[in-house]
């Protein structure tokens, strides 16, 4: 099972488990008037029960499902291009970089600006010198910058291109 089709048979144990939860809650109790719908009282006791115990195997298999996707997001380490240079990380890596590590990077890289100073126009003096124009001084680059922007912007649309691709060829670990 690759790790797309894991995630897909996640939701759709979770959906199943949904379901007897439903059933489970309809079903569990009624009054002593009412016959019960699945038999005898016996009967419906044995069928309430029997959902709890697919309930909890349902659990238990996403459970491993999760496990086995973590091992393997843990194992495998895909090589993206980004900034046209290869970086190999472990999947964990990448979707940690996707949800939230490239925006902060580009967050970084915008607090980056001229502050709305302003160059030229001004002049300062000080008690018994010239006058001197005043310049912006700037502790970046902002070519640099602009490029940092860019590729941490971008980052999320790589990843999710590649972890695709990854994510419907890598099989799971046991």
């Amino acid at each position: 099972m690759t790790i797309a089709e894991g995630m897909k048979q996640i939701k759709l144990l979770l959906r199943k488990a949904e379901d007897l939860r439903k059933k489970i809650a309809e079903h569990c109790a009624d009054l002593s008037y009412e016959a019960p719908v699945y038999g005898t009282p016996d009967e419906q006791r044995k069928t309430v029960a029997g959902w709890l115990q697919a309930h909890g195997d349902l659990l238990r298999e996403v459970a491993d499902l999760k496990r086995r996707i973590s091992a393997t997001n843990l194992a495998t380490e895909p090589t993206i291009q980004l900034g046209g240079k290869g970086v190999a990380k472990p999947i964990t890596e990448w979707v940690a970089r996707r949800t939230q590590l490239a925006a902060l990077d580009e967050a970084a890289w915008k607090a980056l600006t001229d502050r709305n100073l302003r160059d030229g126009g001004l002049q300062a003096t000080a008690p018994g010198a010239p006058s001197v124009p005043v310049q912006v001084r700037r502790y970046y680059d902002p070519k640099e910058r602009d490029a940092r922007v860019e590729l941490y912007r971008s980052e999320p649309t790589v990843i999710d291109s590649a972890l695709e691709t990854v994510n419907a060829t890598t099989q799971l670990v046991e």
